[in-house]
């Protein structure tokens, strides 16, 4: 690992996020690596198991990434039957990506490794600790669907 710039306490938040995920990032793709996935692979199909039935703009929107970027993201999962997409009853012009048996089996196997890398990356702080920042990153994303992407 190369070492960067070090936060300090008086950091900017925006750039102590960015950093955090950064980190995270690293940590969680090398997981979905040892799977056989691209980190955005399994944000994907987190996504799809979080959130079923989403259609795939709704999907794209959701995860803050352009059309195309998407439906190449899901053509690639589809060949490897992660992913199934139907026609989305309410418009047959839509269609609904949904996670296969196998995408969820694969899926649970990089959340399980990953849980125990984030676990690591936060061995330093009890779990009230732990509760506290999840709770307080909760509240700073709230509802909101922002446009662009982290992945």
């Amino acid at each position: 690992m190369t070492t960067g710039p070090a936060p300090s306490l008086d950091s900017e938040i925006t750039w102590l996020l960015h950093r955090a995920a950064q980190r995270m990032h690293v940590v969680t793709g090398e997981q979905a690596e040892r799977h056989g996935l691209q980190l955005r692979d399994y944000i994907v199909l987190s996504a799809l198991d979080k959130t079923p039935g989403l259609t795939q703009v709704e999907l794209a929107r959701a995860l803050g990434l352009d059309k195309t970027t998407l439906m190449t993201q899901l053509d690639r999962l589809e060949q490897k039957n992660l992913v199934i997409r139907h026609s989305d009853p309410r418009d047959r012009r839509l269609r609904i990506p949904a996670i296969t048996t196998v995408g969820e089996e694969v899926r649970a196997q990089v959340a399980d490794a990953s849980e125990e890398a984030e676990r690591n990356a936060m061995a330093g702080f009890s779990q009230a600790e732990v509760d506290v920042f999840r709770r307080m990153l909760c509240a700073i994303i709230g509802t909101a669907v922002d446009p662009g992407s982290c992945l």
